[in-house]
């Protein structure tokens, strides 16, 4: 029997193999405003809920063919919102409260009065009502949180920290794996993270590539216990072993780009629908972002070879100069990182010095003549930082580099050029160059003299600390380089240098 019903009404299925028992509840019920809908074993009761979504169940415990246990066992797994509620007679009670630990709502006793049945409900209802706010709550809040981590960053390696630590939090997971697309057909573990308690004393398990995107082609979502979620794996070792997984597309313009998989180890904590369901939910909500930072990162590797270009075009100009850029870059690196500068600024410093010569280009004249420069040379020489800076103005992604580029030949004491700026007027940026460019082009041959040696070259860097140099930074220079050779290391570990001029190594003495 059923009543009219819209999508805010409660449907409820009555399970009882008396049909007279069925009819009386599916009348009150009816008259209290649900729609009904009734089946005389759990047999019939699993075909009506593949038929139609319901609420609530309320089922006898026993009846021929499926009783109200193995009925509850396969709710349990295959709609896990439906609210459930056993009837029973007074001897069989214990069995209800066993009911109840398998995750049953309530019972109630036969013979039962229709009101304590539909007051019953209602508080199942309720609580269903309850959980589903809850879960809702959860949802929008763990967004939120994934949606502001995420916004605050373009680097790919942090939006997909950001996106497994969620799904350890919010899904309560033992195991992360976030798996992406090479851009062709085959996947890689971009990362694997481990729920705070959880410690797994071997190997991680290995997912199964081919098992996922087979399983996908045909099926929304993933959520597996047991056994049935081994064959998801190469290879299952030894115990602990996997013990429920939830798998998570993510897409991007209706393509596969990954999966975001949670496992669970600990023996009895599987995952439910609604953690499947907030899993898929921050997966979603992730993988636009992913695919941001992934267009971002070959903007990236466009802008770097754009600059490595830009820097070879001015070594090329002679063949004294050769390398000068990729060194500089190198030595401003050493002292950035010295100075304990963040990631971000000590990349912007690397950039920079390797452009830092990019106004040479608009110097019409041998920078590298036998000799000193005449006047007129020397005067036009001294644009060079103004045309780096032309140049660079025009192209919007490389303004961060433009104060290193115009202004590494400023002083510390205001005597130097363009524009004659003191102390901390002239930015960290270029003062760190500063040091490094001179360091290079002292150490190096020039067509009018043979290179310096280091010890000479460290000498004198100290010697203009205060006045060509910011004191504190030709410290930080004369530190930074000593531990670099006291370590043995060589310029060889820079790539722009070994691309430039391979075999260069650590400044000669």
């Amino acid at each position: 029997m059923s009543g009219e019903h819209g999508e805010d009404v409660a449907k409820i299925l009555v399970v009882d193999d008396e049909v007279v028992i069925r009819e009386i509840l599916a009348d009150f019920l009816t008259m209290e405003g649900f729609y009904v809908r009734t089946a005389e074993d759990g047999g019939g009761a699993l075909v009506e809920l593949s038929r139609d979504r319901f609420d609530l169940v309320l089922s006898d415990l026993k009846m021929p063919n499926m009783g109200g246990l193995e009925l509850l066992g396969a709710i349990r797994k295959h709609t896990p919102h439906v609210v459930t509620i056993i009837m029973t007679g007074f001897g069989t009670v214990e069995t209800a409260i066993e009911a109840m630990k398998q995750g049953a709502y309530d019972y109630v006793l036969k013979p039962f009065k229709v009101e304590e049945v539909v007051h019953t409900i209602r508080r199942g209802l309720e609580k269903q009502r309850l959980q589903a706010e809850n879960f809702r709550l959860k949802e929008a809040l763990s967004l939120y949180k994934v949606s502001e981590a995420i916004a605050a960053s373009l680097s790919l390696e942090q939006v997909v920290h950001t996106l497994s630590r969620a799904a350890i939090d919010e899904v309560d997971s033992d195991m992360v794996f976030v798996l992406l697309s090479d851009g062709g057909r085959s996947f890689y573990r971009r990362t694997t993270e481990l729920g705070p308690n959880f410690r797994l004393r071997r190997e991680s398990d290995a997912l199964s590539i081919s098992a996922l995107t087979e399983y996908f082609r045909h099926a929304p979502a993933l959520l597996e216990h047991g056994e049935r979620a081994w064959r998801f794996f190469e290879k299952v070792g030894d115990e602990p072993k996997p013990q429920s997984l939830a798998v998570a597309r993510l897409t991007a313009r209706g393509d596969t780009i990954g999966f975001l998989c949670a496992v669970s180890y600990t023996a009895g904590k599987r995952f439910d629908e609604g953690q499947r369901k907030l899993l898929h939910t921050t997966a979603d909500r992730a993988s636009a972002a992913i695919e941001n930072a992934r267009l971002y990162e070959d903007l990236q590797s466009t802008f770097k070879q754009t600059i490595r270009g830009l820097a070879s075009a001015i070594d090329k100009m002679d063949r004294y100069t050769a390398g000068h850029s990729a060194r500089v870059a190198a030595y401003a690196q050493i002292l950035a990182i010295k100075l304990g500068l963040s990631d971000e600024e000590i990349e912007i410093v690397r950039q920079s010095a390797l452009m830092h010569d990019i106004g040479k280009i608009g110097c019409v004249m041998n920078l590298n003549k036998p000799g000193k420069l005449s006047h007129q040379e020397y005067e036009i020489f001294k644009e060079h930082p103004d045309h780096g800076r032309d140049i660079l103005q025009p192209i919007e992604f490389l303004h961060p580099l433009i104060p290193g580029v115009h202004l590494h030949h400023e002083r510390w004491d205001g005597l130097g050029y363009p524009l004659g700026l003191k102390g901390n007027d002239v930015p960290l940026i270029a003062r760190i160059i500063a040091v490094a460019d001179t360091y290079d082009a002292m150490t190096s041959d020039r067509a009018y003299r043979k290179a310096l040696s280091h010890d000479i070259a460290i000498s004198e860097i100290g010697r203009c600390g205060g006045t060509q140099f910011d004191p504190e930074i030709a410290q930080g220079f004369l530190d930074s380089i000593d531990e670099f050779r006291g370590d043995g290391r060589s310029l060889e570990e820079f790539p722009d240098v070994t691309e430039t001029q391979s075999g260069l190594m650590a400044p000669r003495t």
